[in-house]
């Protein structure tokens, strides 16, 4: 199985079992986290999802977080019978906090996993933690423990279902032309400024750019709109604040509009 980790501004320190809902301790009973089980697929995978039900209010990241905050940390290593797992994350919101824009979930969180086993004839055991942030008015860190065998004779999952549904649309989805991102040296890194030929999104889109490297960060995009294109521009720069190369077939743009979001995944050279 692939490690999975991803990095995160703040953490949340509780433990739970997921055999049945279980509430966090220790974060004054601000989150409520539950494995869900969706069934086998027709390629002999399996469906799930972590269920993260926040107090009224409260918040979390999604995976690109904007101004403040990091996305959720996973951590799938005490897991049995995995060959790998892979998230399909619902199209997120946009939030002004205090000032600065962030992006994810209020409320409810319902994160679909699509599970590959390495024996179809074993159990699969998903054992592991959560490491991420809830907030309101202050931020909470804290980290979830879990350990939950799949239900492999499970039915359909109306909750995962709908999650799914509230994925972005892909390019071909959306409309989208042509994408190209135009690479500039800067000071600290290099400028990425993507032109994407594409239908509205609705109200004000605003874009994400991630670079796909996990080395690498890229400043929340400045955004604006020509016509039938789509223009944002930002900065990338390498953990280490040396040079690096940025593969443009790994940059990976979601534009957040109001009537629907976008997944692009790769850009050209012009």
């Amino acid at each position: 199985m692939k490690p999975f980790r991803k990095p995160i501004a703040a953490a949340l320190s509780a433990s739970l079992c997921f055999a049945a809902p279980a509430m966090a301790q220790g974060v004054d009973n601000l989150v409520q986290l539950e494995i869900l089980d969706g069934g086998k697929t027709s390629k002999g995978t399996y469906l799930g999802a972590l269920r993260l039900d926040l107090k009224d209010g409260w918040k979390t990241y999604w995976r690109a977080p904007g101004d403040a905050g990091i996305p959720p940390q996973f951590d799938w290593s005490g897991s049995a019978n995995i060959e790998d797992i892979s998230i399909t994350w619902p199209a997120p919101h946009v939030f002004d906090q205090n000032g600065l824009r962030s992006i994810g979930y209020e409320d409810q969180l319902v994160l679909p996993i699509e599970i590959t086993p390495r024996n179809a004839k074993k159990p699969v055991r998903l054992r592991g933690e959560i490491d991420l942030g809830v907030c309101k008015d202050v931020c909470v860190p804290g980290r979830l423990d879990f350990d939950h065998t799949v239900d492999a004779n499970a039915g359909r999952n109306p909750a995962i279902a709908a999650a799914l549904a509230q994925r972005p649309y892909s390019a071909r989805e959306a409309g989208v032309a042509k994408a190209a991102c135009h690479l500039t040296p800067t000071a600290d890194g290099m400028q990425i400024e993507a032109h994407i030929t594409m239908p509205s999104s609705g109200g004000e889109e605003i874009a994400v750019i991630e670079p796909g490297n996990p080395t690498l960060w890229a400043s929340p995009p400045e955004t604006s709109r020509n016509g039938n294109t789509l223009v944002a521009r930002s900065e990338v720069i390498s953990a280490s604040g040396g040079p690096f190369a940025l593969d443009r077939s790994e940059v990976r743009i979601t534009v957040l509009g109001a009537k629907h979001s976008v997944d692009i995944q790769g850009c050209s050279a012009g």
